[in-house]
């Protein structure tokens, strides 16, 4: 049974930092792309960073640049994503997504998502 669960969300006031993590089990952790995405209320879901599957390259989106960090560790079957210098606007449920492409198969799993709140 294939399952990604998110910690680490929760209420933080601007400028604070957050790390969240995301639990991989039922598949071969290792072999999988793992990107976080996040989606605020009345927008649709979007990419903020994510990670090759021996964690060798990295990408953010724009927004995430500079403050972001997303790194894995494969013995743990865990992805992380380190958020610093928080902003309002990073408000959102954050996700964890992995994907693997085999032969012509795509293999896309989600988490059930974590709540990110920067206020003061």
């Amino acid at each position: 049974q294939v399952q990604l669960v998110e910690s680490g969300g929760g209420l933080v006031q601007p400028g604070g930092s957050l790390r969240l993590s995301c639990a991989a089990s039922g598949f071969t952790f290792s072999r999988y792309a793992m990107s976080w995405y996040r989606q605020a209320p009345g927008k649709e879901r979007e990419l903020v960073a994510g990670i090759t599957s021996a964690g060798g390259s990295t990408n953010y989106a724009d927004s995430a640049k500079g403050r972001f960090t997303i790194s894995r560790d494969n013995a743990k079957n865990t992805v992380y994503l380190q958020m610093n210098s928080l902003k309002p606007e990073d408000t959102a449920v954050y996700y964890c997504n992995a994907q693997a492409v085999v032969g012509r198969q795509t293999f896309d799993y989600w988490g059930q998502g974590t709540q990110v709140t920067v206020s003061s």
